[in-house]
């Protein structure tokens, strides 16, 4: 097949090197990736076929090089596999993990390859190279020798059939998730059932029922998370009811998409995995090349936060136990309802009564991006010229304040039945200098969308997701690196959402509130005292938040505690006994994810790693006090967390990059008192 006739073979002439969605077809991938895999399997070969010594330009230089095409054609063909997949995607999936998985071990468990790395990282420093291209060899040898490349030939057999078995599974745990999620969405007959939902959230579930062939019901469809941001308004307890009871039954009914099997062999194959690499557990073998070291440090911080979190939850519960009287018993599904009569009552603070305020597009384009131009001096032009992967999915070029192009970013707001759950940034074009690349980032959420004609209205959850996956957004834009190895977000797992989570901040900045949140029928802004009330109430019902998130990371780091020699039979056994370990089994407050539903930890790449978020907001509650203390929202400052953090990208340790932007290491204490624990 000629170039010009397969558009993922050679890079793309449109602005950015955007991907030419509008030409690729289904029948473009396979060949694409068959094309990948042996361009850089021969890219490898001619480096270890010299005969010279290894050198930095005879080795790195072509490594860092190889693998274009595959590169070019994995972002885009993962990018749609979780945002719009098909039959077609799904199969191919299932077919290219295990051969993607193979090619990834042909490269690590290469010897010569290895003996090659082996040799500069032991004269790296005397070979006069800049820091980067230093800090290069090191994390290349680090991650070939966790890898296994130095097992002999049989260990390395062995080592490549788990990989790839791993690979298989994974990919049917999300697929097996997106089709249940599918088939679980609550049918309800009349809007009745939906008493308390406002208009828009009413349109919606109409809309989901068309889209059904349900005309005249209402569909809610399921969101990642255990619980549903629509349960905080709904009155009826019933209707509650099912929606919880339908998304806790997600892998466990039995039939094709029952996840139960697979979680069980997935962990299974990792503690396998972990010993013959030279690691107790799967969690050991992770951590070693994290910002986190060992599991022992991530117990002793989730250790340390359990107890006070347990607590407050019980505290609050009582409270709303006082809401509900004595006839009934707080369940999971009462929780966000009853919280929000106890935060109205407490705080004068109704979310759903916000919702007017939080139309999607001002608080994209006069929130998030407006937030984005004061700190950074970056704007944004909407390219309608431009086509993306799905006719929802918008392409924006975002530029300096010289005019200088920085990349695209591409936002995919609404949810469908093709998209897996959750919020997520994908790269599709990373930034390099030894490339030359530009850069193309995607944001995805599952924001519910209502009938033509009606405003988007989203939630105070959604508003604040937004503003946390732009954060992600900023650090694949902002990365200025030399070697495509460092590029955009590519840093340790436990300091990846650290970025994200600081321009949550902005969310509620007073400058930037005021500017974005209108609301959509009169014009009128958010009144102060109700942003006044809310930055209060911040805290509250954080003993909830806290808890149903510790349990689930918790619950991570617990299935990969487990050794080659332990033998998990029964998984709610195994889970129940995990959250009673810690005092987080309590029935109301139920995991953030459940194991058959875990897609972070079975299928999304944050096994043993779902501590990162909580991990990574010592950083960032840090950060945001460095902010308040020096002056804010400036050009200043933001000059100097893009200069000195985002900017740098992969290139060198996260944590060194940390103290050169704050001038000393994270402190915990803020964090504490963010969530209420410092009591």
């Amino acid at each position: 097949m000629a170039d010009t006739v397969n558009p993922l073979f050679s890079p793309s002439t449109l602005p950015y090197q955007l991907p030419p969605f509008a030409e690729i077809r289904d029948e473009h991938y396979r060949p694409a990736f068959e094309r990948g895999f042996a361009e850089q399997l021969a890219e490898i070969a001619a480096i270890t076929a010299t005969t010279e010594p290894p050198t930095f330009k005879n080795t790195m230089i072509p490594l860092e090089r190889s693998g274009q095409t595959l590169q070019r054609v994995a972002e885009v063909f993962f990018n749609k596999s979780s945002s719009d997949s098909t039959d077609f995607t799904n199969a191919l999936e299932e077919e290219i993990a295990p051969l993607l998985s193979a090619h990834q071990d042909a490269i690590r468990l290469d010897p010569a390859l290895y003996r090659r790395l082996q040799s500069l990282h032991e004269r790296r420093h005397a070979l006069g190279l800049d820091a980067e291209s230093i800090y290069l060899i090191e994390r290349y040898f680090t991650e070939f020798t966790l890898a296994g490349a130095g097992l002999d030939d049989d260990q390395k057999a062995t080592l490549r059939d788990y990989n790839q078995r791993l690979s298989t599974l994974t990919t049917r745990f999300e697929k097996n998730l997106l089709a249940d999620t599918n088939e679980l969405a609550v049918v309800f007959d009349t809007a009745d059932d939906l008493a308390g939902l406002g208009d828009g959230e009413i349109s919606a579930a109409a809309e989901a029922a068309r889209e059904r062939g349900l005309d005249g019901k209402y569909v809610v469809t399921l969101v990642l998370p255990t619980g549903h941001p629509w349960l905080a308004g709904l009155t009826n307890r019933r209707s509650r009811e099912r929606i919880m009871v339908a998304s806790r039954s997600r892998g466990i009914r039995g039939g094709e998409h029952d996840n139960r099997e697979l979680v069980l062999e997935i962990t299974r194959l990792r503690a396998r995995r972990a010993r013959l690499l030279g690691f107790e557990t799967h969690a050991a073998f992770v951590t070693a090349d994290e910002t986190a070291k060992n599991p022992q440090a991530v117990a002793d911080m989730l250790g340390r936060l359990a107890p006070p979190a347990a607590r407050n939850a019980r505290a609050e519960e009582a409270d709303l136990q006082r809401q509900l009287g004595d006839d009934e018993t707080v369940q999971s599904w009462d929780w966000a309802a009853l919280t929000e009569t106890v935060r109205q009552e407490k705080f004068d603070v109704d979310f759903a009564a916000m919702r007017p305020y939080f139309e999607a597009e001002r608080v994209l384009r006069d929130g998030v991006f407006h937030a984005a131009t004061q700190l950074y001096g970056i704007t944004f032009e909407e390219r309608p010229d431009l086509v993306a992967y799905h006719p929802e999915a918008r392409v924006f070029e975002v530029r300096d304040e010289d005019g200088t192009g920085v990349g695209l970013y591409i936002l995919d707001l609404y949810t469908r039945d093709s998209k897996r759950g959750g919020a997520w940034m994908n790269p599709l074009i990373s930034q390099s200098t030894l490339l030359d690349n530009p850069t193309v980032v995607v944001n995805n959420l599952n924001v519910p969308k209502p009938a033509a004609g009606e405003p988007t209205l989203l939630t105070y959850d959604e508003t604040n997701t937004l503003f946390h996956e732009f954060g992600h957004a900023l650090h694949g834009l902002f990365a200025r690196v030399t070697y495509p190895k460092f590029a955009g977000t590519n840093v340790f797992r436990d300091f990846v959402e650290f970025p994200s989570q600081v321009n949550e901040m902005w969310m509620l900045w007073p400058e930037i509130v005021t500017n974005y949140a209108v609301h959509h029928q009169t014009g009128e802004r958010m009144p102060q005292d109700l942003i006044d009330r809310l930055q209060a109430s911040e805290s509250f019902n954080e003993g909830f938040a806290t808890s149903e998130y510790l349990a689930a990371a918790l619950l991570d780091q617990a299935w990969h505690a487990i050794t080659a020699d332990d033998d998990v039979t029964d998984v709610a056994a195994f889970e129940a006994a995990a959250l009673a370990a810690v005092g987080l089994d309590n029935p109301a407050v139920p995991p953030r994810y459940a194991s058959t539903y875990f897609a972070h930890t079975f299928s999304g790449g944050y096994d043993a790693g779902y501590y990162s978020y909580i991990w990574s907001e010592v950083l960032d509650a840090d950060t945001v006090e460095w902010f308040k203390e020096n002056g804010g929202l400036t050009r200043e400052n933001g000059d100097r967390f893009r200069r000195r953090l985002l900017g740098v990208g992969g290139s060198k340790d996260p944590l060194e990059a940390y103290r050169d932007f704050r001038g000393r290491d994270a402190v915990i204490e803020p964090l504490l008192k963010r969530r209420g624990l410092d009591g």
